[in-house]
């Protein structure tokens, strides 16, 4: 059986109540994410809350994050998980559908780490299957959101598929949302990218691509993989 729970610098996860486990998409974008001057900040589909806690971690101390999940068990959890954190009192987790959630106020930053198996076999395990799979929050349901949450400077982060990117750039066009920030991760030398993370804005602008390898060979992580994440996992020095 797997570890129940993941240790990071700063606060545990634990992730045996939910379908899917503290990875290295939410790492990423939990690290990756600016959140600099965010004082309201959402969190899209949360799990076990990982996403939520690192940004809180490095976030102001006057910021307020909205964490939404909408699987009963994950939300359950995220808050047990916020509740053993340094930063329970700045942030809230809703068991909700992110269809009908509304906020009087916007958020400076959204992120999202979103089901990611597109038009593919749904999996026995209901609570599984709406982890991975995007039947019930498809990208244009996700961008819609976003375009009618985000503050007119606000920033929305996201990681995916590397595969769908074009589809989903042009998605978010249609709403008025478009990329900046691009980074293709790669998990092997002379690999090619199989996730992909992207900033964007209300701002029309030139997409800046990049690249980030994260294991130079076996367990023996890339300098740029260790700078980015140094502030969580226990082993970055």
């Amino acid at each position: 059986m797997s570890n129940p729970y993941f240790q990071f610098k700063q606060f545990v996860v634990w992730h045996d109540k939910c379908a899917m486990k503290v990875g290295t998409d939410g790492v990423l974008l939990g690290a990756w994410t600016s959140i600099q001057g965010a004082h309201r900040i959402l969190d899209i589909g949360t799990g076990t809350g990982l996403v939520a806690l690192m940004l809180a971690q490095r976030s102001l101390s006057d910021s307020y994050i909205v964490a939404l999940e909408i699987d009963e068990a994950a939300a359950e959890q995220a808050k047990e998980n916020v509740s053993r954190s340094p930063w329970k009192n700045r942030i809230e987790v809703l068991q909700t559908d992110f269809r009908f959630y509304h906020s009087a106020e916007k958020f400076d930053v959204i992120v999202s780490n979103p089901p990611y198996f597109v038009d593919s076999l749904t999996c026995s395990d209901q609570q599984r299957s709406t982890a991975r799979h995007n039947n019930s929050l498809t990208y244009e349901i996700l961008f819609k959101g976003v375009s009618e949450l985000l503050a007119k400077e606000g920033k929305f982060a996201i990681v995916i598929p590397t595969d769908v990117v074009d589809r989903v750039k042009l998605i978010a066009v249609n709403y008025g949302i478009y990329a900046f920030k691009q980074l293709n991760v790669v998990t092997k030398p002379g690999g090619t990218p199989k996730r992909t993370l992207i900033c964007f804005s209300f701002k029309k602008q030139v997409c800046l691509i990049e690249e980030l390898l994260t294991e130079v060979s076996r367990h023996q992580y890339s300098e740029e993989y260790i700078a980015l994440t140094r502030e969580y996992y226990l082993n970055m020095k």
